[in-house]
């Protein structure tokens, strides 16, 4: 069935070769998020379905390697279904990277590389990842939905909730999608949820209120993408919405935008991924900044660059538990 005609088509051809899993993998929630579907096996990621709800309608977005290596790839074929394909198309250049330009950073390591360890570190893991890119995929409300689903829970939890959440209250995706592929709700949708829904998916009631307000202004959310790939105005945007702070914002930015340089303050782990590299040691959100400083404007590029290296920290005190409110 993915031989269909498809709605609208295009071929992109990467400045250099693209790392497919490095830059798309951001977007998804764990391995059995319903809105994005890889092949897994020796062909794994050469070719990817998103399920998406764009400004025009909903999508299937395939996006298949048609020269070169998932992590290595020369050219792109792009194809769509559903009202929302032309637009999905027109788009997927920016969601693959396009745009996302790392000369500001790579002039920066090259003259701090000499006499400091860091930067020539960095440098070095550059060369090996040339091939990651920060997406721009243009939706705002597919990206602060689940980021909200991740305040203060595990991961596991936030992932269950996404998938539970979608599945029952999505629609199945247009075209010859792989079966399971499913579009999240729309704005409307998200805040037609019933409660009782939301508690079998382990959410509370301030994420449930919080996920309802942000869709509640879906269509200004979007206007967010006209301040460009972040900064302070489109932060200060997404914070006027209660229950959006400085840790959600950044992971909105991160996705929807393209931001380069936005930091999640506030992750539970990401300081000490952060501050083991740099140092060894785990360190605070304060301690973080501070080592991040020296590359201002491109603080979430080097963070990328350090958990693309799989960098974990140390983990000391209590596991997190992951609790089941489902059934209360």
């Amino acid at each position: 069935m993915s031989d269909a005609v498809a709605d609208a088509e295009r071929e992109f051809a990467p400045p250099e070769p693209l790392d497919l899993r490095a830059t798309l993998g951001f977007l998804r929630r764990g391995r059995g998020d319903p809105t994005q579907h890889t092949v897994e096996g020796p062909d794994a990621w050469r070719e990817v379905w998103r399920a998406q709800r764009t400004p025009e309608g909903v999508t299937s977005l395939r996006l298949r390697v048609v020269d070169g290596h998932p992590t290595a790839a020369r050219a792109m074929l792009v194809s769509a279904w559903g009202p929302g394909a032309e637009w999905s198309a027109a788009h997927a250049p920016e969601l693959l990277g396009e745009g996302d330009d790392w000369s500001t950073l790579d002039a920066l390591l090259e003259a701090r590389a000499p006499h400091d360890a860091a930067a020539a570190a960095l440098q070095r893991l550059r060369r090996r990842t040339r091939g990651l890119r920060l997406t721009r995929s243009h939706l705002v409300l597919e990206a602060a939905v689940p980021a909200v689903l991740e305040q203060k829970v595990t991961g596991v939890e936030a992932r269950r909730a996404w998938r539970q959440l979608v599945r029952q209250h999505g629609e199945q995706a247009p075209g010859p999608a792989p079966e399971g592929l499913t579009v999240m709700p729309g704005g409307v949708g998200w805040r037609s949820i019933p409660d009782h829904d939301w508690h079998r998916a382990g959410v509370g009631p301030q994420r449930m209120a919080t996920i309802r307000r942000v869709a509640a202004v879906a269509p200004a959310l979007e206007r967010t993408l006209t301040l460009g790939r972040g900064g302070p105005a489109a932060v200060a945007a997404l914070r006027s919405i209660p229950g959006v702070g400085l840790w959600t914002a950044a992971e909105i930015l991160q996705r929807s935008h393209g931001d380069p340089d936005t930091v999640s303050v506030g992750d539970a782990h990401l300081p000490h991924v952060v501050g083991t590299w740099f140092t060894g040691d785990r360190t605070d959100d304060a301690g973080m900044l501070a080592l991040l400083e020296p590359y201002a404007g491109q603080r979430h590029r080097v963070v990328r660059l350090i958990t693309s290296a799989g960098v974990e920290a140390p983990r000391f005190g209590a596991k997190a538990t992951i609790e089941d409110h489902r059934a209360r």
